[in-house]
């Protein structure tokens, strides 16, 4: 499952930036996946709470904001959405090679507690 290899990543880029920007124990953690983009969402949320553990962001939540695929047809110069990834304008029933959006994997933004980080 290369959903575990995704949160180790995710959660050390985590960590990371909350080191940068002042520490402080991750509460919220906010992702964007599009549809097309291998990642099961279902994967990621089962995973969180083992892999977040003994890192600043363990008992973090994570969220995840998902994005549909569209792509944009040349021919109508418009972009549509693409039910269950098909490229096929509705319009004309041209087959668009350009894909707009569905392919996202983004960390989108980190949520920290407002206390500071305690010496053990």
């Amino acid at each position: 499952m290369h959903e575990l290899s995704l949160l180790e990543q995710l959660r050390d880029l985590a960590v990371e930036q909350a080191l940068a920007h002042g520490g402080g124990r991750i509460v919220a953690i906010t992702l964007r996946i599009g549809s097309l983009a291998g990642v099961e969402a279902e994967a990621l949320h089962f995973a969180h709470a083992v892999v977040m553990a003994g890192s600043l962001a363990e008992g973090s939540t994570l969220q995840i904001e998902a994005v549909a695929a569209s792509w944009f047809c040349q021919i109508c110069d418009q972009e549509f959405s693409g039910n269950g990834g098909d490229p096929t304008c509705p319009s004309c029933g041209a087959i668009s090679r350009q894909l707009r959006h569905g392919r996202e994997l983004e960390l989108i933004s980190l949520e920290l507690a407002t206390e500071p980080l305690r010496d053990p």
